[in-house]
């Protein structure tokens, strides 16, 4: 009546019909989350993937928009909830918890009153996000290109295709050109086949070289995009030309689909430092490999679209190779999760 107009219907302007019989005690040991990811114990179970689905979308549609904020609390409100032994089941039972806002507890009240996020539903039907969701999903293409895509009128992935003014890099062309296989997601019996194709390539070169799985695989999750690597040499100095050795190898056998190599800009004068490139300045080499059927163990194999008669399918892997001074701290910055990582750099 005040505004003399109507107005959107907002979650405070419903009556509030709170589950009866619901245990809205906060989850067990709340006194022991911490406000950092990397000092928190996250299971593979997620028991609260109801909200948590709900705010990675909402930090990604921020990120299309360029609004680092926003995205930044509602990756680290996921990060939380996903660290909670029990479900959420009413606002109460997050009372004390770190990295959850009043905007954040907004959205988990409309979730709990309606069984979903209407300002979710909203952002899913609108065209630049889908777009920049699609775009996005591509090998190589970043919200900035997947941006310019959009404000030239291009709204599908064979429209860019088409385009004759578009001029991809060689990453996007291989992106686009194993999409169907690095748009699914790698099975862990995947992973570790990759795992045996690496170790062995690996250690013909150098049978004493150090390596070791990373990203979410290390963390036991049974699905990734990708599969990650780790690897270096007893002794200092011996990793540089480790990783161009590896993909000459990887050519040899055949199996190499594209690659990528970035040198080294470790700099030690420079340290100690908080910027996030920091992190990520060692030499490393983007790959996409092919998998063969026979190489994965277990029933299902690799995983394929129903009617896909090839024997083979193509998968992500990234290598990184530090000086062995700095392995352990590499180790634990690229086992845990992004959240987790930046806190790392900034504390």
């Amino acid at each position: 009546m005040r505004e003399g107009r109507p107005v959107r219907v907002e979650t405070r302007h419903s009556i509030q019909n709170t589950p009866t019989g619901t245990d809205c005690s906060p989850p067990t040991a709340v006194a022991n989350v911490s406000q950092y990811a990397c000092q928190r114990r996250t299971t593979t179970e997620n028991h609260n993937k109801i909200f948590t689905d709900v705010m990675e979308e909402l930090a990604e549609s921020s990120e299309f928009n360029e609004s680092k904020g926003p995205c930044l609390a509602f990756r680290q409100a996921a990060s939380v909830l996903k660290s909670l032994p029990s479900a959420v089941h009413c606002l109460k039972a997050i009372q004390g918890l770190p990295c959850l806002g009043e905007h954040t507890k907004a959205v988990m009240e409309e979730i709990l009153t309606f069984g979903r996020s209407f300002k979710v539903e909203e952002i899913r039907c609108d065209e630049r996000y889908q777009a920049l969701k699609l775009f996005t999903s591509v090998f190589g293409v970043g919200p900035k290109t997947a941006e310019k895509w959009y404000r030239r009128g291009l709204r599908s992935l064979q429209e860019i295709l088409t385009e004759p003014n578009i001029q991809l890099n060689r990453m996007q062309r291989a992106g686009f050109l194993y999409y169907s296989d690095i748009s699914k997601a790698v099975s862990k019996a995947e992973a570790k086949a990759v795992g045996c194709i690496i170790e062995e390539t690996v250690h013909w070169i150098a049978p004493d070289a150090i390596l070791a799985l990373t990203g979410g695989f290390r963390r036991g999750k049974e699905y990734g995009h990708d599969v990650d690597f780790l690897l270096t040499m007893p002794e200092m100095g011996k990793e540089e030309g480790l990783l161009l050795h590896v993909i000459d190898r990887l050519k040899d056998q055949g199996i190499l689909l594209y690659c990528d190599y970035q040198g080294s800009t470790f700099d030690v004068s420079k340290l100690p430092s908080c910027r996030f490139e920091d992190m990520d300045c060692f030499q490393k080499c983007f790959l996409i490999l092919r998998l063969e059927q026979g190489q994965v163990e277990g029933e299902r194999g690799l995983q394929r679209d129903p009617g896909d008669s090839r024997g083979w399918r193509a998968v992500r892997v990234d290598l990184v190779a530090p000086p062995v001074d700095r392995y352990a701290f590499a180790l634990l910055g690229w086992t845990g999760s992004r959240v987790g990582l930046d806190q790392i750099i900034v504390k």
